[in-house]
């Protein structure tokens, strides 16, 4: 969310934004929040107005009573019942007017960085850099699925008849394979810093509305029936929201914290043939990684996070590359974002296993997560990005470690995980 006093004094500056995202059905709003907020002030200074001259012929009575002026103590009394009427009515519409505003600045997309490309959608994504040799072997590599159904390692059928669609059963050493990705990437994480946690896998709305945007809100979150609380979609949601309402000392960060949770998403919408499978589904695990640092830092942070990710990878012997997110591919609170991609040796090209992003001020400023310093109080900037998130990330392991007789291979670092094994057979 942006500060308001900004999109008052920058309008111009907020529609071009809006525009280099293709939103132009936002535009509008700029100058409706400008002429709610103009006539919010201005009930706020005639409340005040009225509050003061209140309280001011308020303390008259007590003297009036007392020399005996009844009459003139009652004429006093109406002058302050007629104002208190009055002063609930400008309050109530203090009270609906911050509500539009409010309303209204939630929508308004936040300022994307300047080195951010500009494009439509995904297909206009900018390519970074290439880590590790891309290898396409000399024997045909199976969809995802049946490799693990080789290694008697996934049942589909069974959790279509048990929760419907979107849903597996690991088994064997591709569960073990699984916890096994996610407890070294647990330790990687330790191992740069980062302090461990397992944060609630549920949240209450306001800690929703505080962390992303309402069009990622209804295409992704599952609300719990008759409480007010939601799954959540990654922990991130969660891991930020544990610092709502605080006030931070300067000194304390940043803040770095690494995450293990489960995640839930109703991935609505029609996918294609290559996200069958266990590509995009409603539940799955996650490592993740937040950053809550100084403004003056949230760059640094940036490029560190995601070159976490890319380290790991290449630790497991996975080629990946780096795509800049463009500016219509950008969700609304963030000010710049980068998708790790892996090798697929079967399709001959890369995928998103995940995403780096820097949301600035933006959650924040939702969730009144201030820091305190030398020079006051201002608002943290907030980021995130993703470590690991199997399956997903099993598709890309199992391709580049799948061997010709079909075994898969286990790197070198992953095999204190796996018991010692080099690889798994049928």
């Amino acid at each position: 969310m942006l500060d308001l006093k900004f999109v008052r004094e920058n309008p111009e500056v907020v529609k071009q934004n809006i525009r280099n995202k293709f939103q132009d059905r936002k535009l509008p709003l700029v100058d409706e929040v400008i002429e709610l907020d103009a006539l919010s002030r201005k009930v706020k200074q005639e409340a005040d107005t009225l509050r003061a001259n209140r309280n001011k012929i308020s303390k008259q009575i007590g003297g009036l009573m007392a020399k005996g002026q009844r009459e003139e103590a009652e004429q006093v009394k109406k002058q302050v019942t007629e104002a208190s009427a009055h002063l609930e009515e400008l309050e109530q519409q203090e009270t609906e007017l911050s509500e539009k505003i409010r309303s209204i600045m939630l929508t308004i997309p936040n300022i994307i960085d300047p080195s951010v490309p500009i494009g439509k959608d995904d297909s206009e994504n900018v390519e970074l850099e290439r880590f590790g040799e891309p290898v396409v072997p000399d024997f045909e590599i199976p969809y995802h699925t049946e490799i693990m159904e080789r290694l008697h390692g996934i049942d589909l059928d069974s959790a279509r008849k048990v929760a419907g669609n979107g849903f597996y059963y690991l088994m064997g050493d591709i569960a073990r394979l699984q916890s096994a990705v996610l407890t070294y990437a647990r330790d990687f994480m330790i191992d740069r810093g980062f302090t461990y946690c397992i944060p609630p896998f549920m949240i209450r709305s306001n800690v929703v509305t505080g962390v992303m945007s309402f069009d990622e809100m209804e295409a992704m979150m599952y609300k719990i029936e008759g409480e007010d609380l939601y799954l959540i979609g990654t922990s991130e949601h969660s891991m930020i929201g544990k610092f709502i309402d605080t006030i931070l000392p300067e000194e304390e960060l940043p803040k770095t914290l690494t995450s293990y949770s489960p995640c839930f998403r109703k991935e609505k919408g029609a996918h294609g043939l290559e996200e069958r499978g266990v590509y995009r589904i409603h539940q799955f695990e996650k490592q993740e990684m937040i950053v809550v640092c100084k403004p003056e830092e949230s760059m640094l942070w940036y490029e560190k996070l995601w070159k976490n990710t890319v380290d790991l990878f290449r630790s497991l012997d996975i080629p990946v590359r780096t795509l800049e997110c463009c500016s219509g591919d950008l969700a609304d609170l963030k000010v710049k974002s980068v998708d790790v991609e892996a090798w697929s040796p079967r399709q001959k090209k890369y995928f998103e296993v995940g995403s780096c992003s820097n949301l600035g001020d933006a959650q924040a400023r939702r969730l009144k997560i201030r820091v305190v310093g030398e020079e006051g109080k201002y608002f943290a900037h907030t980021l995130n990005n993703t470590v690991v998130a199997p399956p997903r990330m099993l598709i890309a392991f199992l391709e580049n470690n799948l061997q010709a007789d079909g075994s898969v291979k286990i790197p070198e670092v992953l095999r204190p995980y796996m018991g010692g094994k080099s690889e798994i057979r049928a």
